[in-house]
């Protein structure tokens, strides 16, 4: 539903609050301003969820078309990305180079059809080359992949000696041959330290793969984004090698139920949010508006909330959470769900405009929290305030209230309150300007909401949020 434009003024009249230090995202190394906005294929491939799907160009295709039709409103959503499983598994072409199964697809091909159509291609890839391929020579050089890679990766590679320079060499002759298939997105998984070894024997730092891989996407010539995952490290060491290298980062595991019949569960949505939580206050204690900017976004992991609840595996109103949490957040908007079977919240919660809008907002402020009572405090709570923002020229800024109902797992909330709670946060908490009135729009329905002269209130049953808008009345 398009929002009905409902505002309420009111005036601030909080003392001051602890100091809000308002962070902005700047462009990333290779030059995005905007988070991603598509489709993966992880969670179909993953998940039981009742879809006929098959991996393959076909099933891609089926799904990537819905992506460039009028009911996704053609261009909002333009990645398709293929996760693990589309390139050949255990060996490379006769330099090394990762090849594709072409059992089930034609890479070349598919990047053609997805262009004509307006849309990009994202392929997923792994650090190491293949422990078959040892024996291969580099393309370019007379280096063989076994004097720069060695031992084992886990996952059938081997590990580069990131000095040697024919390591560059070989990352270059694999994103050269992406980019003239034509992709436009690069996915790197198990890059530590921070993923989880899940069943794999990783080294304990994979970190130089990031800029191995970034050079080379700069080397093709080809604007390429770079998203690597799992739930990598926040120290400022490492925080500064993703934000020097990548598109996005990963602030959490895989968050898909694999091998249910649901897609996800309320807990791990806790887990995610908490997740990312920790994340942007990470990144309000390293960068900074002068020269250590930040620049990576977050990634929250595909967004489970266009189909209904008994394929989503959560309730409606914590599908719309998850919505306003992914955008509110400034990360990327790669739905996971199954785009043959959205429903109308589903389309409802993609497509709309006010809710993109703010989409749009987040992608340069990105919200972060602000507790209900503490003056600013920043720690994990059930019954929790989020700020983005404010814009500094004019004012205006997000919040987002939430009751995330008791922990149900991972969440690390203080409170096990059950059922409908007031959630209240002062102008005080938001370190908003006490001597201005504001106007307050509920993004999602346009109904105004309960306020007070001291801040904002909602109702709010067990993981519902409500998501506002407030700008500057004078």
């Amino acid at each position: 539903m398009h929002a009905q434009r409902l505002v309420l003024a009111f005036a601030a009249t909080a003392a001051s609050a602890a100091n809000l230090k308002v962070i902005s995202y700047s462009e990333t190394s290779g030059g995005f301003t905007t988070p991603a906005r598509g489709w993966n294929s992880f969670g179909l491939q993953a998940n039981n969820a009742g879809a006929k799907f098959t991996f393959d160009q076909d099933h891609v295709i089926a799904q990537c078309n819905i992506l460039a039709s009028k009911k996704l409103g053609a261009g909002k959503y333009t990645y398709c990305s293929l996760d693990s499983g589309w390139s050949a598994g255990y060996n490379g072409d006769e330099y090394g180079r990762i090849i594709y199964d072409d059992s089930k697809f034609d890479i070349p091909k598919l990047a053609d059809h997805l262009h004509a159509q307006g849309l990009q291609l994202g392929l997923y890839v792994v650090p190491g080359a293949f422990q078959a391929d040892l024996n291969k020579t580099i393309l370019g050089t007379d280096t063989k992949i076994g004097d720069v890679c060695s031992g084992d990766e886990g996952l059938a590679r081997c590990v580069f000696d990131y000095t040697r320079p024919e390591a560059q060499t070989w990352h270059d002759s694999v994103v050269k041959q992406f980019a003239d298939w034509g992709a436009d997105f690069i996915k790197l998984d198990y890059i530590t330290p921070g993923s989880p070894e899940n069943g794999q024997k990783l080294p304990a730092d994979q970190s130089a793969a990031v800029p191995a891989w970034r050079t080379a996407i700069l080397r093709s010539g080809r604007p390429m984004r770079l998203d690597i995952s799992w739930k990598l490290d926040r120290s400022p060491s490492y925080f500064g090698i993703w934000n020097a290298n990548a598109d996005s980062m990963r602030s959490d595991q895989d968050i898909n139920n694999s091998g249910s019949s649901t897609f996800v569960r309320w807990a791990t949505v806790q887990r995610a949010i908490e997740n990312y939580r920790q994340w942007i206050v990470a990144a309000l204690d390293i960068f900074n508006d002068g020269g250590n900017k930040l620049r990576v976004r977050p990634d929250l992991d595909n967004l489970y909330a266009g189909n209904a609840d008994s394929v989503t595996g959560v309730s409606d109103a914590q599908r719309r959470t998850i919505m306003t949490h992914w955008i509110a957040a400034g990360a990327n908007l790669i739905t996971g769900s199954d785009l043959t079977r959205l429903d109308d919240l589903g389309l409802e919660l993609l497509t709309n405009e006010d809710a993109l809008a703010v989409a749009d907002f987040a992608a340069t402020y990105p919200v972060q929290p602000r507790n209900p009572g503490t003056g600013g405090g920043q720690e994990a709570k059930q019954l929790q305030a989020w700020i983005a923002g404010p814009e500094p020229a004019s004012g205006r800024a997000v919040v987002v209230l939430a009751n995330y109902g008791p922990d149900q797992g991972q969440g690390g909330f203080g409170s096990k309150m059950a059922g409908r709670q007031t959630v209240s946060v002062t102008w005080e908490d938001l370190s908003l300007d006490e001597s201005r009135a504001y106007e307050v729009t509920n993004v999602w329905t346009g109904e105004t909401q309960a306020v007070g002269e001291q801040g904002v209130r909602a109702g709010l049953d067990e993981g519902e949020t409500v998501l506002f808008w407030v700008t500057r009345a004078n």
